[in-house]
């Protein structure tokens, strides 16, 4: 069953008609370069009223910060996340690699204090950050190295990081869901991948923008296709094969790839992004969760003060990832679901 974007939670509608109309939000395909250099420093205050919609940071984490060298001598920041119960000493702990949003072109690290310190606290992980460099200055494959690079440095240095580089996971969401997903792929290729499990929230997987939901939903609240085709454009270099798989996942080869979590969004032009990467996944004898959270927008992990089934996003990813990290994760795949109404958080 689909919905139509009249569905939506009405205080998740009221958010996105406020940052619309109220706020007047530039869409990127608007938007100088210059105007989007301007504001990736953007954050939101981690204060209410503002923590009522984006999440608090957790206070239990300790956040502090470093750099991995990528292959062309670039310092790639890292934003690192411990919860502050696992003390320095104790290097028995899992990393999750977290990936953040924002189509290859907008976006930071610090406006992900929020989730990334939720997951650090639930999971009981070192949660680092990338800080990947961002197009149009630095057009793929730039962003997909940096992130496989970061991975490969922190694998070589647990020692500095404090946790177990043996028992790791990759997470983002949308861009970041690509570049998991392509980071995995990578490092799957290498034949000693430390990746357990890929968590990817709303992922981005075709540049071809094949999926009907490009096109269904091209008008959709907080990403329309307009937008989507104008993130291909700066991301891209000239004359780029869209189906290359560093850009398009859905196109490498995915067999041997560690277990996957990927949670979709209904009223999401990207949806069927993230389906049909699921079902390739699933094909390829890899071990899927598949999850259509429905009468939501594209970008609800974000959000969650406003949307009412982010508790059960959250128990999920929390879930999956802890169980792929401190056990052998599900015996087999899960069928797809889709999931309109809050559930309880199960227990850890």
């Amino acid at each position: 069953m689909r919905h139509s974007p009249k569905a939506m939670y009405p205080r998740t509608a009221l958010l996105t008609a406020f940052l619309d109309h109220v706020m007047r939000r530039r869409p990127v395909e608007k938007c100088s370069v210059e105007e989007i250099v301007a504001g990736r420093g953007v954050v939101t205050p981690d204060r209410p009223p503002f923590s009522w919609v984006t999440g608090a940071v957790d206070p239990s984490v300790g956040i502090t910060f470093g750099t991995a060298p990528a292959r062309d001598g670039y310092e790639i920041p890292l934003r690192v996340y411990r919860p502050r119960a696992v003390r320095d000493k104790d290097t028995d702990v899992p990393v999750v690699v977290f990936i953040h949003g924002g189509g290859f072109v907008q976006g930071n690290v610090v406006m992900y204090d929020p989730l990334c310190s939720h997951l650090a606290a639930r999971v009981r992980a070192v949660v680092v950050s990338v800080d990947y460099r961002l197009a149009p200055e630095h057009r793929a494959p730039t962003a997909a190295h940096d992130c496989v690079d970061a991975v490969t440095w922190l694998e070589q240095h647990g020692d500095v990081l404090r946790a177990d580089t043996t028992r790791m996971a990759v997470c983002g969401d949308s861009a970041g869901g690509n570049l998991a997903a392509v980071t995995a792929q990578v490092l799957r290729d290498r034949g000693d991948s430390p990746i357990r499990h890929q968590a990817l929230i709303y992922p981005a997987t075709d540049m071809t923008l094949a999926s009907p939901s490009i096109h269904d939903l091209a008008g959709a609240p907080m990403l329309t296709r307009a937008s989507i085709v104008a993130f291909r454009e700066h991301y891209l270099p000239p004359g780029s094969d869209h189906a290359d798989p560093m850009v398009s996942p859905l196109f490498g080869r995915l067999d041997g790839l560690p277990p996957a979590l990927v949670q979709t969004a209904d009223l999401d032009p990207l949806r069927d992004d993230g389906a049909r990467y699921a079902a390739a996944l699933e094909a390829a004898g890899v071990p899927v969760r598949l999850t259509n959270y429905v009468r939501v927008p594209h970008g609800f992990a974000s959000i969650p003060g406003v949307v009412p089934t982010s508790a059960q996003h959250r128990a999920e990813l929390v879930e999956e990832l802890a169980s792929h990290l401190y056990g052998d994760g599900p015996a087999e795949p899960s069928h797809p679901a889709d999931v309109e109404v809050p559930l309880a958080a199960p227990g850890r």
